[in-house]
């Protein structure tokens, strides 16, 4: 048998095959509610079909459900003293684009890579229905490395795409907004989704690789947060309880939005670090200064003039 029908002979057995929960609880080992559930969701199933459902479904549950408190704010006069942007409205028609390019990468570019992504990632050591499920410091930790990892990789990938040739064939399309708002966060070229994606998958197969395994279940939550983040850093809302407010390491909408404005500086996508160490948001900081300046003078005129 040669390695064609190895391969097509592994294919046709992970479509086919389900799972017998049974055989993935050790022996004596007591579930609790949350591990019965995760169970119960591939309990006789195809592992890789079900996988890929939970990974697309929940993208897109959390990806527009994390949108919609700020299409709210959109609608709300006390919200738009927050806007960072202050006069750039965000039109039906812009959203309606946004929508249907996105159904598009969702459904043709990223919903194939997840049905893709199993098969490596249990290569790399992933696990998915192994119990017990690891617990929330374990889950912390991962996490925590994977922001970092992905951070990394983000940054040098962004400032690449903006290299002319690059940015006028692929990355262009992203900064079409250049005053962003929450759901156009994956508004991108096919290539740039592909190989930024790389970078939040990345992160738990090279954990696995040179660390230890991860669950399937902590690269969930891990997905989960890089998407809150990266709507977040998109909002073009800045409110005081913003978390780079309280982090302040942490990039958000204030260091985000400033990139779509001026299509320069702050590379990172997390953290700030990256573009201090490397002197990529200097004309970040001297805009942010003639803010500070024009703000303290508007203050002092208007004592003057009581």
């Amino acid at each position: 048998m040669d390695r064609l029908d190895v391969f097509l002979a592994s294919a046709r057995e992970m479509l086919t095959s389900t799972v017998d929960v049974s055989q993935r609880i050790p022996a004596g080992y007591t579930l609790n509610w949350f591990e019965r559930t995760w169970l119960a969701m591939f309990d006789g199933r195809n592992e890789l079909l079900t996988f890929t459902a939970i990974a697309f479904l929940m993208h897109e549950a959390v990806y527009f459900g994390r949108y919609l408190p700020f299409l709210v704010c959109d609608y709300i006069p006390a919200a738009r003293k927050y806007k960072i942007q202050e006069g750039k409205e965000v039109t039906s028609e812009m959203k309606w684009k946004c929508i249907k390019k996105l159904i598009f990468s969702h459904f043709v570019i990223e919903g194939p890579l997840m049905l893709a992504f199993l098969p490596v990632a249990q290569l790399a050591g992933i696990r998915t229905t192994e119990m017990p499920l690891p617990g929330w410091q374990e889950m912390a930790v991962q996490i925590a490395v994977f922001f970092v990892l992905e951070d990394l990789w983000h940054y040098w990938i962004h400032r690449l795409f903006h290299w002319g040739p690059l940015y006028r064939a692929v990355h262009k399309v992203h900064h079409e907004f250049s005053a962003p708002f929450g759901m156009a966060a994956e508004y991108a070229h096919p290539l740039e989704t592909i190989i930024f994606g790389q970078g939040t998958v990345g992160g738990p197969v090279l954990y696995c690789s040179f660390v230890g395994s991860v669950h399937a279940v902590t690269m969930f939550a891990w997905i989960w947060l890089r998407l809150f983040q990266a709507i977040d850093a998109h909002s073009g809302y800045d409110f005081p309880w913003s978390l780079h407010n309280f982090m302040p390491f942490w990039a958000g909408a204030d260091h985000h939005d400033y990139h779509h404005a001026a299509f320069v500086n702050n590379f990172s996508s997390s953290f700030r670090w990256w573009d201090t160490i490397f002197g990529t948001d200097t004309k970040y900081h001297a805009h942010k200064a003639r803010l500070a300046k024009a703000k303290a003078d508007a203050d002092i005129d208007a004592k003057k003039a009581q």
